[in-house]
């Protein structure tokens, strides 16, 4: 490794950033400052650069590269890829979803994609009005999508881009779910758009909040369209990508790196083999959560929304049987397999959950990277037929965790994950599981216990935090450059750099971005 990319890096006295965190987003800021002449330094506790935008073998003895936390792209804006000159590449799934119907045990299903099956599930009418109703929203997100990456529009500039009343009004002014329910009659449908309202969100679709639109809204801005692309790689292809842009414009980047303080003067401390080192920055860029950089500034943190979600990486000899006959593993697998997640059935599981009992059956669903992208196995493994599946469990919130025993709740959720797999399929799970080197089955759950403990996400939550409307509030004041960009925090010369920016969330470096303009406009 070079000195610019090495654990135990040594330091130098003053730069003109250091970024605390080398996730995907302190990558991005760290390479647009380097690339603007400035002198940058990147601080990460682990071991590695990418957070949780990382690909690693999972399993003894067994050769893939799972994307082990975040697994699909959708808001990282080409722009970005294309100013830093990473090499990342992403490729389109052939189908968007499979929904099994629990009316039928599973042996009838919703398939989207090239070609539709709504008449399978007898919603044959709302196939036209499942594609209106994203047509509508389609030029909303059009709109908004190019600016994530300016400086915030205030909520009267953003409506007054949007063109659409009608739109604009069920995605921001009322409950996702008036609209939902509005728009299409059949449960298994419902559930279908439902879903991205919830991913990594405790909420009931109704929620007066309006917590689920943000998350609504956010799933289907990326590049305009919603689509959700699959990383070359794995994600940390991506982290490392970044990572290489940011060294080769003359970052440092410094692994094993624990930062314990930082003071709103610009002083940084940290500690790195054992050994006390202390920096100096005329701007720190924090991606890390809000809560945890409080805890380094010495301060109380604030009360943060916690994560609801629990995911499960497996490792399979082949795709299983299912029970409808009238599509194929390939093409369930193809997309995002839905199981589990009607309307009803996502609102019974949160009602579940928020009186503290694990829902059954837990909505869940699938993500199946090897198929689309067969370079993350060995050539061995894709000889054989091997696939990866990645199951994201909803409505697994932190309370429930938190409340027992981490290791018993982390094989509860697995358990309940598995169990709602099962229902929906032709033969058990575990048939088709593979075992590693040790004759252990191929699992590896993440709970938000685990997410918290393993990468810091506060309470486990995967955007650190509840995500914010991607604009301002017309009586907010954006007055300095850190506002008007998103990234401000009580501090002139601190900044968030991260997934509690404002339109940080997901794996998208548009809270890097938007920090590192910051920066540079001051």
């Amino acid at each position: 490794m070079s000195s610019r990319y090495a654990t135990g890096a040594a330091p130098a006295a003053t730069y003109d950033a250091v970024v605390v965190g080398g996730g995907h987003n302190g990558l991005v800021a760290a390479a647009y400052l380097a690339k603007a002449g400035r002198r940058v330094r990147v601080l990460e506790r682990l071991d590695h650069v990418g957070g949780a935008a990382v690909s690693a073998h999972a399993f003894d003895g067994v050769d893939a590269r799972l994307s082990r936390y975040s697994y699909l792209v959708s808001l990282l804006p080409r722009r970005i890829v294309d100013d830093l000159g990473a090499r990342v590449r992403l490729v389109r799934r052939r189908y968007s979803s499979y929904t099994p119907d629990p009316a039928t045990g599973g042996r009838t299903g919703l398939l989207i994609g090239p070609t539709s099956t709504f008449d399978a599930i007898g919603a044959a009418d709302d196939g036209s009005r499942f594609a209106e109703f994203y047509r509508r929203r389609g030029g909303l997100v059009e709109r908004l999508w190019p600016t994530l990456l300016e400086p915030l529009l205030t909520r009267s500039q953003a409506r007054a881009l949007v063109d659409d009343e009608t739109a604009w009004q069920s995605m921001v002014d009322e409950p996702i779910g008036h609209a939902i329910t509005s728009a299409v009659v059949n449960d298994v449908v419902r559930g279908v758009m439902a879903t991205d309202a919830l991913i990594g969100t405790f909420a009931r679709l109704d929620n007066p909040s309006l917590i689920q639109n943000v998350c609504f809204l956010y799933h289907l801005l990326g590049g305009g369209t919603g689509d959700w692309d699959v990383p070359i790689g794995g994600m940390g292809a991506i982290s490392a990508a970044l990572a290489a842009s940011a060294a080769g414009y003359g970052a440092e980047i410094t692994c094993g790196a624990a930062v314990y303080a930082i003071a709103p003067d610009g002083e940084v401390r940290y500690r790195c083999n054992g050994v006390d080192h202390t920096v100096h920055a005329e701007v720190v860029l924090a991606n890390v959560s809000p809560s945890v950089l409080a805890g380094l500034l010495g301060e109380q943190p604030p009360e943060s929304t916690p994560g609801a979600q629990v995911k499960v990486n497996l490792m399979l000899r082949r795709l299983p049987r299912l029970r409808d006959d009238a599509v194929t593993p390939e093409q369930a697998f193809g997309g995002t397999f839905h199981i589990n997640e009607t309307f009803s059935q996502l609102d019974s599981a949160y009602l579940r959950a928020a009186d503290g009992i694990v829902p059954d059956p837990l909505p869940c669903e699938i993500y199946c990277h090897s198929l689309t992208d067969p370079s993350i196995l060995s050539d061995e493994l894709r000889a054989a037929g091997a696939q990866t599946l990645t199951v994201f469990g909803l409505h697994a919130p932190h309370h429930l965790v938190s409340a027992g025993d981490p290791d018993r709740m982390r094989d509860t959720f697995t358990s309940a994950v598995l169990n709602s797999l099962n229902s929906v399929l032709a033969e058990p799970i575990h048939d088709v599981l593979m075992e590693d080197s040790a004759g252990r089955l191929c699992i590896e759950t993440k709970t938000t216990a685990d997410l918290e403990n393993s990468l810091g996400m506060t309470n486990g939550h995967i955007f650190h935090g509840a995500l914010t409307w991607p604009f301002a509030e017309d009586d907010e004041a954006l007055d300095t450059p850190a506002r008007r960009w998103g990234v401000a925090t009580a501090y002139e010369r601190i900044l968030l750099c991260g997934s509690g920016s404002r339109r940080g969330g997901g794996v998208s470096g548009i809270g890097g971005h938007n920090a590192a303009m910051a920066v540079l406009e001051g």
